[in-house]
């Protein structure tokens, strides 16, 4: 009986507690920090950057790129990431400094050395358009080169343009010196213009590299001045807005000597002058006094008063190149002018052309002046 009990407790009885073993200890796995350094090291590299340092698995503690004079180039410190601000200058050691620290908290430092590009020569750039001015609807962006562009394709595409309305325009190079931007079409008035000349650092071939930047910025007047001045009618007229404002008499160059034919085609304005002495060697003039005296292209064309040929105004053309107006109705075009709109002269049998120079870029239609790009798109 005794017996029969124990083995029933035995039976009922839970077994004992199987020995256990400790836990394994969690293991985490912390990144270390991974460096890209441009450049981290080389020889002929460009100062115009970029020059920068990013992070992974980690963040930036501090970053110096400093010159071999011990001057500390300009940049900006993000957690991820170091960009410099600045140009660098050309033919200088820059050495990196710095670290970083990865999420498994060591330090990795920033390290290399580079050497920039050295140029056998500088090339300079300057623009027709100055800072804020106000222009005509028809002026064109001329970018000029202290030197000829051997590589143009890798200047062009260091030029912007940018409207503040939709614009189609395009660069041409109407020499190995300049490039020019116009519209496809006259500027919308009130568009406002940028323009980024950033040529520093960029080869232009055969060892030369840009100078400096440009930069500029513009505006198209508030309203469209357009003349139309036709040879044939010897008539002058202008409009603004669409709408007829006058229509003056004018004589034009004489037809018989082709030397002295006013051009046919879009002029541009250029200059102002309230009076003018006018010379020509070719045609055995000098010191002519003249008044109100506007500019539409460098090959001498003006629009100026003579009241000398008050009599052929409106009837006959005799001058030697210009559109001769009243000293009022000059005085009035001289008022309601500005550099930049433009005088499309008709009708005569000598068309404006590279001869002509400055600016003859409403001359040519579109497909020639897209043809003239040293990029294709």
């Amino acid at each position: 009986m005794i017996l029969a009990v124990l083995l029933g407790l035995t039976a009922c009885s839970a077994a004992p507690d199987a020995p256990t073993s400790p836990a394994a200890p969690v293991v985490e796995n912390k990144a270390k920090a991974a460096l890209s350094v441009t450049p981290a090291s080389g020889e002929g590299i460009s100062p115009a950057g970029p020059f920068q340092v990013g992070v992974t698995g980690g963040s930036l503690t501090a970053v110096a790129l400093t010159g071999a004079d011990g001057r500390v180039v300009k940049g900006e410190l993000a957690a991820d990431r170091w960009v410099a601000t600045e140009d660098l200058g050309y033919d200088k050691v820059y050495t990196w400094s710095g670290s970083a620290k990865g999420e498994d908290g060591a330090e990795v430092p920033v390290t290399g050395s580079f050497r920039t590009i050295k140029p056998q020569r500088l090339t300079s750039a300057s623009m027709n358009v100055g800072d804020n001015e106000t222009y005509g609807i028809a002026m064109p962006i001329k970018v000029t080169f202290s030197a000829p562009v051997q590589d143009k394709a890798a200047v062009q595409k260091a030029m912007t343009v940018k409207a503040s309305v939709p614009t189609e325009g395009a660069w041409a190079w109407l020499s190995d010196t300049e490039a020019h931007w116009r519209p496809r079409e006259y500027w919308k008035p009130n568009t406002e213009v940028s323009v980024d000349v950033n040529v520093y650092g960029v080869s232009f071939g055969g060892g030369a590299y840009g100078a400096s930047d440009v930069h500029v910025q513009f505006k198209i007047a508030d309203r469209a001045l357009v003349v139309k001045a036709d040879t044939q009618t010897h008539r002058f007229v202008i409009y603004r807005d669409g709408v007829q404002l006058h229509d003056f008499p004018a004589s034009y160059g004489l037809e018989s000597d082709k030397r002295r034919v006013t051009r046919s085609g879009t002029h541009v304005v250029m200059q102002k002058e309230a009076s003018r002495k006018m010379s020509s060697q070719v045609f055995d003039y000098k010191d002519v006094p003249v008044t109100w005296a506007v500019l539409i292209s460098n090959n001498g064309e003006f629009v100026h008063e003579y009241a000398d040929s008050m009599w052929a105004q409106g009837k006959e053309n005799i001058s030697h190149g210009c559109a001769n107006l009243s000293p009022a109705n000059a005085k009035t075009f001289f008022d309601l002018t500005m550099i930049g709109d433009p005088v499309e002269v008709l009708n005569s049998s000598v068309q404006l052309g590279p001869a002509d120079h400055d600016y003859y870029d409403w001359a040519l239609d579109w497909a020639t002046w897209t043809s003239k790009s040293a990029v294709t798109s």
